[in-house]
């Protein structure tokens, strides 16, 4: 038999791959899913509930996903479900090249220029990606829930791996529904963990980008799992112009002990 994956791994027929690219898929599909159930990675790449376990375990140990246990019903209630998630040695190694160059030049700019100097340059960088994502935005209409779709698809082909999920639309209240935009990936988390003025600089310009006041309800520089933004989708929508800046507060989230 070809050397590669072993045959109890795979379903069907396949062309061989090797175990380290193989768990490179498994890690780029818990990075585009997560939190998931090892059934639904295995449903997803085709492989047996054993093989599912045995790659996760391996990637365990390796430090690069970690468990995070959610409750299976919307109250709570019940024994909570095992979902996988990237951990930050993982976040890591899908693409976090030279950020210890630029924290370390922005240390450098900060010392010699002031914190102002920083903002400004946080404030630069954020206005290209509001300048190339308004467009992709604006095109997809009034509707708040489509615009967020939008800017979803637009962090995905960045590298931010966006998705949104609707929240309260079952709600007798209508003003309580709402969209959360979702990134599994930050190339830069571990320089805005230094300089958090570029999770503030992001959130400012998603607030204008769809017309409303957002809110950041975790991010991974914070060291939550994903970073997550709250769109009330239930409020009449104003929009800003581009260059109303709106400052949004973000409530620092406690890092894990």
């Amino acid at each position: 038999m070809p050397s590669g994956v072993p045959a109890e791994d795979r379903r069907s027929p396949a062309a061989p791959e090797t175990e380290e690219r193989t768990r490179d898929r498994v890690l780029s599909a818990v990075l585009q899913e997560g939190p998931v159930s090892a059934a639904e990675l295995g449903e997803q790449l085709g492989f047996t509930p054993a093989a599912m376990r045995r790659h996760l375990d391996a990637l365990s140990r390796q430090g690069l996903v970690e468990v995070k246990l959610v409750a299976n019903h919307p109250a709570g209630a019940g024994r909570p479900a095992r979902r996988y998630v990237l951990s930050h040695r993982g976040q890591t190694k899908l693409g976090n090249d030279y950020l210890d160059i630029a924290t370390e030049a922005l240390v450098e700019l900060a010392r010699a220029a002031g914190d102002e100097a920083v903002h400004a340059f946080a404030a630069k960088r954020f206005a290209a990606m509001e300048e190339r994502y308004r467009p992709l935005v604006e095109a997809a209409g009034e509707d708040l829930a489509a615009r967020a779709v939008a800017l979803s698809d637009a962090l995905t082909a960045d590298g931010f791996v966006g998705s949104t999920r609707e929240v309260g639309m079952n709600q007798p209240r209508a003003a309580m529904a709402a969209v959360q935009l979702c990134q599994g990936h930050c190339p830069i988390q571990d320089l805005a963990r230094e300089f958090p003025v570029f999770c503030e600089e992001e959130t400012q310009v998603f607030s204008r980008l769809l017309g409303v006041d957002v809110r950041r309800l975790s991010t991974l520089a914070g060291g939550g799992h994903v970073c997550t933004t709250h769109v009330p989708v239930g409020r009449q929508k104003t929009p800003q112009p581009a260059e109303k800046r709106t400052r949004i507060k973000i409530t620092r989230q406690e890092r894990p002990r």
